[in-house]
């Protein structure tokens, strides 16, 4: 049920249906010179898309943007503060609750850690403020880590490079403009620098030249399988 494509009548009798909405969290952000700079975006929708295909579950429209930080310089990122992002959450819950909705998952398909603990933090305030809701915050990154490793050959594979090129040629490959060469950036320990691009100059953090459409469509079948299973329990109630 894409709520962006519903009518209020249809929304209304979806209720009966599913109380459980997935709201996709994405970025605008480099992904190197050859991926789209929504990749993580449309990541998350796919994923929210597909399972809703498999049981009825609301999908609420993308966050586009998210918190960049590493990739800050590089040309095409649009990253908006932690606090923002925090809010955004809180408030898209706070009116879907009001609509009837009392399961919350937001899926990022950025995986930036300041972007994940806002996201988090949103979500803390918010198992306070709606006592009879369930909220999940993860990354599809948290949900295919460890069985994907069996798919993903690059150690360390990370942004733009096997996996996001891999899920892009087999959801859009009209957008993959060719690859990259591989790249893993080291940034000074513990040390914060302006000039990030002069430790990541390619903006890719694995191996493209190693990605096909068939790990694509393997990982994402992973990743709604995995999202699934965590519908499974938060709808269960087990957790409180």
């Amino acid at each position: 049920m894409i709520i962006a494509d519903m009518t209020m009548a249809e929304f209304e009798e979806g209720l009966g249906r599913s109380r459980t909405v997935l709201i996709p969290f994405g970025s605008v952000e480099e992904h190197g010179p050859h991926l789209p700079l929504a990749t993580d975006t449309l990541e998350a929708c796919e994923v929210c898309r597909r399972a809703s295909e498999i049981r009825p579950l609301f999908v609420a429209p993308p966050v586009h943007y998210g918190n960049c930080r590493s990739t800050s310089r590089h040309p095409g990122t649009v990253s908006i503060t932690t606090a923002t992002l925090k809010n955004l959450l809180i408030d898209i819950v706070t009116s879907l609750y009001q609509q009837g909705l009392r399961n919350f998952v937001a899926l990022t398909g950025h995986a930036g850690g300041a972007h994940c603990m806002a996201l988090q933090d949103a979500g803390e305030e918010l198992l306070v403020r709606f006592a009879d809701s369930s909220i999940a915050v993860v990354s599809e990154y948290q949900l295919a880590r460890d069985e994907g490793r069996g798919i993903v050959e690059t150690p360390g594979d990370a942004h733009a490079g096997e996996i996001e090129t891999s899920r892009i040629l087999h959801s859009h490959p009209h957008l993959v403009k060719g690859t990259a060469p591989a790249e893993f950036p080291s940034f000074p320990p513990g040390i914060l620098v302006r000039d990030k691009r002069r430790y990541w100059p390619g903006g890719v953090w694995g191996d493209p030249g190693k990605a096909c459409a068939e790990k694509g469509a393997a990982l994402e079948r992973l990743v709604v399988h995995k999202l699934i299973e965590l519908v499974d329990q938060l709808e269960s109630g087990i957790y409180g």
